[in-house]
Formats: C-alpha cells, sequence, structure tokens
C-alpha cells in the first residue's frame, strides 16, 4: 500500500476566474496546507478542513482539478474518491484543493455550472458548439417556440466573479458572424445560422421576406427599424453572397423587449456539451443558463424539449434503437453464449416486450444461489415509457444477484404471464423454488400455471400498503402505525402463539382490520404457516440496488439502456468474485457476523440431555433442539439457515461444528460458484455496423409516448412514514404532531 505523503493546498472563501480560453483560475481567499496520503479518511480530512477554516463539515463540498486539465473540477464525495486523488496526481507533491459549501455549490447552479450529481462537475464551455442549420423559419409570433430578449441582470456566478457585463459573454463572441456585404458563404444554412448568431450577439429579432432556394431577404421585426440585409447564389457558383446590408438599427438594438424565435434545436445544440458531461441537467437550469450566457428566457418546457433534442443527438435516436433489437439480442446471445435474449412485437411491428438473461445470471443462480426468487417491477421513465419487470435472486452474502429482466410496454397479467415463460425456459430448474412476489396483476395465477413446485410469498410491503391504504380515512396516524407494526410482527414471527398476539393487538384496534388480515391468507405471508424457504426475506423489494441502476439508465434508448445494466452486472459480478478470493473464513462474512453472535449467546444457555438426537436447551426460555433433523422449537434456525443459539449450545456439549449445519448456500466456496462466470461486453450497441442489421424483422417504437412536461407526481404515502411514530416538533413529544399538542 502506497503510503507517500502528500500535501493538500485546501483553498477557501475565493472565486473561480474563467480566461479567453475557458481555463479556470482561481482567485482571493485563504490557503492552508494539511498532508494525506492514501491511507487518509474522508471524514478525518473533512474535520480538519472545516477545524482551519471554521465551516460545517455535513454542507462542506471539496472539489479538484486532474493533472493538464483546468476546465474540470471533480468532486470528492467518498474515500475511494479521495484514493484516486492521490493516485492521479502522480509524482507532483502538492495538489490544489477547493473547499465550497452547500449553499455556494447551490449559487453555482444557477451560473454556469449546472446541477448534476456526477462527480464531474463542467464549470465552462471554452467553445459554442456549431448548431444545426435552420431549413425554414416562418414569422410566426405567437409559436411555442417563441422567447423574449431579456434584459435581467442574473444572479451571481462563482465563475464569472459576479460582473455584470459578462451575462452575456458567450454571445459576444458572435458580434461578427455577419460583416457586411461581400462576404459569401458555402449555403443558405450556413448564412441562416450566422445570422441566427448575429441577432443574438446584437440583441435584435428578424423576420424573413424572402426565404427560399435563391435568395433570403431578412429585416429587423421592430416597426420602422431600417436594418435589414439581403443574400442570393452567386452566379455561376454554388456559393451565398451578401449582396445588401443596412448596417444601423433605429430600435436601440438589445434595450427593446423584441420577440425572439429560438428554437428547440438551436438551444439543444448549445447545451449538448453541457449535457455531456452532467446527465442530470435540469430544465431550469439549462432556461437560467441561456438566460445569462445568450440574453433569451426559456420557459420550462422549451427547456425540457432542447434537453431531449440534445439528449438524442448524443445517445442517438430513440427511434432507432428499437429498429436495432434483433441485431442488440443477436449480439448479446453471439457475445455471451448461454444468453437468453428474444423479443415480441405486435401486429402492426411495434415493440411490445423484450427479455433479456446473460449466462452469467443463470449458471450463478442455479449453481450458487438459494432456490429464491423475487419479482418485482420499476416504470420507465424514457420517451416510449414502459415497465421493467424483474426477477432478482440472493447470494450467499445476502447482495442482490440479476438472474432475468424484461421491458415490457406495460404491467399486465399477459405481460407477467409471459415473463415467468420465459424466466422458467431459462432458468430450467427442476429444484422446487419460493418466490416473494406481489399477490396481485395475475401474479398468483401465473406462478401456479408455470411452475410444477412453487411456494408464492406474498409481498409483505405490498399487503402491508394496501392494509395501510384501505384503512387511511379510518383512523389516525397513529392507530394505523400500532396496525402495521403488528401486521410486521406477525408476519416475521415463528411461533403460531406469536402470531395470534400480534394480530389480537390489531383486533383491539380494529375488528375490521382483524378481519382483513385473517382473510389475507396469512400462510402465504406469515412465518408461522409459510412453508417455503424465505431465509426471512419478506419483501420483493430486495433487489433495491438493481433498480436504483434502472434508474439511472431509464432515459437511455432501450438498446444502450440495456447494455447500462449489463455494464452493472458485468461490474459487480468481476468485484464481488475479486473481493471474494481474499475471504479466508468457511461462511461468508455476513453469515460468519451471525454464527458469532448466536455462538455467543450460546454460551449462556444450559443443555439437558434427552434420548437420541433431542436435546432440552435452558435459557430464558425452554427449547427442544433435534440436531439430526436440524430443528429447533424456536424455529429461529429453519428460517435463516444458520444455527440459532440453542443449537449451537448442543454442539459445544456434543463436541459437533456448527459450520456442518449452515446451509450451503452460505459457504464461501458455494458464494465463488455463483461468480464463476462473466458477463463479457456487446460491441456496437449505439452504433452498429450497417451491413450487420437484420432488416428481415422490423421494430417500430410503441405507441405511447412520454407527454411532454414536468410529470404530475401523486404522492403516496409511504409504509415507512406510517411505521415511524409521529413526534411533535414543539415540545418533542412522541404520539402527537405539532397542530395537536397540548402546549399550543
Amino acid at each position: 500500500m502506497d503510503t507517500r505523503k502528500v500535501i493538500a493546498i485546501c483553498q477557501s472563501g475565493g472565486e473561480f476566474v474563467t480566461d479567453k480560453d475557458g481555463l479556470l483560475s482561481y482567485s482571493g481567499g485563504d490557503a492552508y496546507a494539511i498532508d494525506i496520503d492514501q491511507q487518509t479518511s474522508l471524514s478525518d480530512f473533512k474535520s480538519e478542513i472545516a477545524e482551519m477554516f471554521n465551516c460545517n463539515v455535513s454542507t462542506m463540498i471539496i472539489k479538484y482539478f486532474l493533472p493538464g486539465n483546468k476546465r474540470t473540477l471533480i468532486t470528492v464525495s467518498k474515500d475511494k474518491d479521495l484514493q484516486r486523488m492521490v493516485t492521479f496526481i502522480g509524482d507532483a507533491n502538492t495538489v490544489d484543493v477547493f473547499v465550497m459549501s452547500d449553499e455556494g455549490a447551490a449559487r453555482n447552479n444557477n451560473s454556469i455550472m449546472p446541477g448534476s450529481r456526477s462527480s464531474r462537475t463542467t464549470v465552462s464551455e471554452g467553445t459554442v458548439p456549431v448548431i444545426a442549420p435552420i431549413d425554414v423559419i416562418v414569422d410566426t409570433v405567437q409559436c411555442m417556440d417563441q422567447v423574449e430578449v431579456a434584459n435581467e441582470v442574473p444572479a451571481r456566478s462563482i465563475c464569472s466573479g459576479g460582473n455584470d457585463d459578462n451575462h452575456r459573454k458567450a454571445a459576444q463572441q458572435w458580434e461578427n458572424t455577419i460583416t457586411g456585404v461581400g462576404q459569401r458563404f458555402n449555403s443558405f444554412s450556413e448564412f441562416r445560422e450566422a445570422l441566427h448568431k448575429y441577432s443574438i450577439a446584437h440583441g435584435f429579432a428578424y423576420k424573413y421576406k424572402k426565404n427560399d432556394s435563391h435568395r433570403v431577404t431578412v429585416k429587423c421585426k421592430s416597426q420602422g427599424c431600417p436594418w435589414r440585409i439581403y443574400a442570393s447564389r452567386l452566379s455561376t457558383t454554388q456559393l451565398i453572397c451578401i449582396k445588401k446590408m443596412h448596417y444601423n438599427h433605429t430600435c436601440e438594438g438589445s434595450a427593446v423587449k423584441a420577440g425572439y424565435r429560438a428554437t428547440r434545436g438551436w438551444v439543444g445544440s448549445i447545451i449538448k456539451e453541457k449535457l455531456k458531461d452532467s446527465p442530470n441537467y435540469k430544465p431550469k437550469d439549462i432556461a437560467d443558463d441561456i438566460k445569462r450566457e445568450y440574453g433569451i428566457q426559456l420557459n420550462y418546457s422549451q427547456a425540457w424539449r432542447a434537453k431531449e433534442i440534445a439528449r438524442e443527438q448524443l445517445q442517438g435516436s430513440y427511434k432507432e434503437a428499437y429498429t436495432q433489437l434483433p441485431f442488440f439480442c443477436e449480439k448479446i446471445k453471439e457475445t455471451n453464449p448461454g444468453s437468453f435474449a428474444t423479443f415480441t412485437t405486435k401486429d402492426d411491428s411495434s415493440f411490445h416486450r423484450l427479455f433479456v438473461s446473460f449466462h452469467a445470471s443463470i449458471s450463478g443462480f442455479q449453481l450458487g444461489c438459494r432456490p429464491l426468487i423475487f419479482l418485482d417491477s420499476t416504470p420507465l421513465n424514457s420517451k416510449y415509457q414502459g415497465e421493467l419487470l424483474a426477477a432478482t435472486a440472493v447470494d450467499g452474502n445476502d447482495g442482490i444477484f440479476p438472474v432475468a429482466f424484461a421491458v415490457v410496454d406495460t404491467e399486465t397479467e399477459d405481460n407477467w404471464c409471459w415473463f415467468l415463460q420465459e424466466l422458467k425456459s431459462a432458468i430450467s430448474t427442476s429444484e422446487q423454488i419460493t418466490f416473494v412476489a406481489d399477490f396481485q396483476n395475475g401474479l398468483k395465477k401465473s406462478l401456479s400455471d408455470k411452475f410444477e413446485k412453487v411456494y408464492h410469498s406474498y409481498c409483505l410491503r405490498h399487503l402491508a400498503e394496501k392494509l395501510n391504504k384501505d384503512l387511511k380515512g379510518q383512523f389516525s396516524h397513529e392507530a394505523r402505525r400500532f396496525m402495521i407494526n403488528d401486521f410486521y410482527a406477525a408476519a416475521y414471527a415463528p411461533k403460531l402463539e406469536t402470531f395470534e398476539r400480534s394480530i389480537e393487538n390489531i383486533k383491539g384496534i380494529s375488528p375490521e382490520a382483524y378481519d382483513w388480515v385473517i382473510q389475507s391468507e396469512p400462510e402465504h405471508w406469515a412465518n408461522a404457516f409459510f412453508n417455503g424457504a424465505r431465509y426471512n426475506l419478506l419483501s420483493s423489494n430486495f433487489g433495491q440496488q438493481f433498480y436504483s441502476w434502472v434508474s439511472e439508465a431509464h432515459e437511455l434508448p432501450i438498446t444502450q439502456m440495456i447494455d447500462a445494466l449489463r455494464g452493472k452486472m458485468m461490474e459487480t459480478i468481476y468485484a464481488r468474485r475479486v473481493e471474494s478470493n481474499q475471504w479466508m473464513t468457511k461462511l461468508t462474512p455476513s453469515k460468519e457476523e451471525m454464527l458469532q453472535k448466536e455462538t455467543f449467546v450460546a454460551r449462556t444457555l444450559q443443555v439437558l440431555f434427552s434420548q437420541g438426537s433431542t436435546f432440552e436447551v435452558r435459557g430464558e426460555s425452554i427449547d427442544i433442539v433435534d440436531i439430526d433433523n436440524w430443528d429447533c422449537s424456536c424455529k429461529g434456525w429453519q428460517l435463516t439457515g444458520v444455527p440459532c443459539c440453542h443449537a449451537i449450545a448442543v454442539f459445544e456439549c456434543v463436541g459437533r461444528s456448527p459450520y456442518d449445519y449452515c446451509s450451503r448456500y452460505f459457504t464461501v466456496e458455494n458464494y465463488r460458484l455463483t461468480y464463476a462466470e462473466s458477463i463479457h461486453p456487446v460491441p456496437n450497441v449505439d452504433r452498429p455496423v450497417q451491413s450487420e442489421l437484420n432488416v428481415a424483422v422490423t421494430v417500430t417504437p410503441p405507441p405511447t409516448k412520454r407527454p411532454p412536461g414536468r410529470p404530475k407526481m401523486k404522492q403516496v404515502e409511504s409504509i415507512d412514514i406510517i411505521k415511524r411514530q409521529l413526534q411533535c416538533s414543539k415540545c418533542k413529544g412522541l404520539g402527537h404532531n405539532r397542530k395537536t399538542c397540548k402546549l399550543s
């Protein structure tokens, strides 16, 4: 391990200044030196900085430049980022570190720094990208793309130094795109583009009097202003030449609040590079930046549409991605032999559904994972919407292991039935599987139809949310909290008497809620009755990590979204394989820890011998252990797969090892089998070679499209909030809120 010391020159209180080349420099403020190395933790580093600058650790943001790059600031948000910083500076003995506060970063979002969760934050664009030519522009005042030249002074930017004269600095470089009579262009599109930039730089609006393939005549939109320009094709050539131009405005240029047409394509080309570095660039920040840098006011809808166009320029066409599906599925099976990649279309050739299961996932589930699968879905916020259905398993260290997933147009009984049929073909196991899934959307019938040997455990979270929804309006928050907590206690109760005690508590509050619980088929969700092996994992949203990967990629075209998920799975498999090679214990770390905790408790218990393999163990309770049948009356051993403290106490008395009585799925050997196979890259996902495309099958986008603008969110009361006890913000007491506080 490298223990070389590096001097971090920590600077705060100054501001960034951008030079004409787009390079950043830091001016003003204070500086202190701190020595760090690869062993330094981010929390220790922040604490020392906070002590020097007398600032708050919780709102502190740390950034630095990569060697040779003064355009992009890199954010340090975790220990690994700090270690990377020390590695990246190479042989240098010092590194400049810039300390900001969260409030400062929020102000920065109003500057040329777009809001983003990315660790790379683009601070300045050295050049403005070439804009797409505008072939047809009509003189329409009332238009969805109509915007106005803004005269308001922008918010102070930390990067520009707060100079009001710089609020249209980006547009000033376009002042001479039109120079006058005799200037030549290669095409009318190039001329129109130059005129567009020129009008922005000089702050006026214009309209076309003539606009065809032979000539263009343009005049200032302000009534009575003499400014106009005429361009036509240069005789015997393909060049376009400015023939006439009246240079002077009488409308006072930018002092007039004139209407101005800024197309979505133009704004999209302007923001494209920023969006590339900051995928979470928000429409509000886009509008703020365009207003400040070019003096043009956009509304939210215009900025949102411009972002969609820029994203498509960067990522490729959403529509083309669907046409590439046949090629993409073949490439998955070609590069990952043994994988499943199938799709179906509707009668009109529009996309219907896509199923993907990689060979490494299938092999890992069959060889190393417990016969336990979680089924769940998550909505996709892509241009064409849809749902992602997923089947995830759990590895020997209680980590998520994606087995298969599908993109479908909507979550329906038919689509779930199709997904389960494809899943059955992929995993092709004769072993009895326990599924943890919702009881709605036809899943109950589909599971029993598609799998002969199956246990269906109702997802506890879905049940609790339905119970809470049915109770809402009838009972107070506090009453529902008690009932939901008792419902969870009933589900996890290992014995019948504990289950009955919990539901009796519910009955004491509401007989109707008690009846609801009894009628909800407890044999499908309560530990006291359920016959399958769930290892005490009762909710189908166990695969939350996988769904977070989906949320990061769901706005990509479909083929790129699938490949992004493939990349995440590939990295996870490799990382866990490497990590497990360092383990020296027989069990995985999480199960080793569980066993050690039970062993510690076992030392306080008394064991009484009985006949055969049965023993009586006394502690706070009296339990019967049958070591030959791997059974204890506390039910802890059966529910978790790890011997309980009572069984371990018996093993110590008879001289047996508890490791021999742990589920084989928890051994390091089994864990390594889970991650023995690799997922391989799929080349040319975003830009396939044209000759490779299969034209025999045509796939078009689904008819459903995401509506423009900000999506309307329906606030659903979280079950986690219900489970939490109310606390008054005034007296800090429990069981009531500020409104009902007696001290009010």
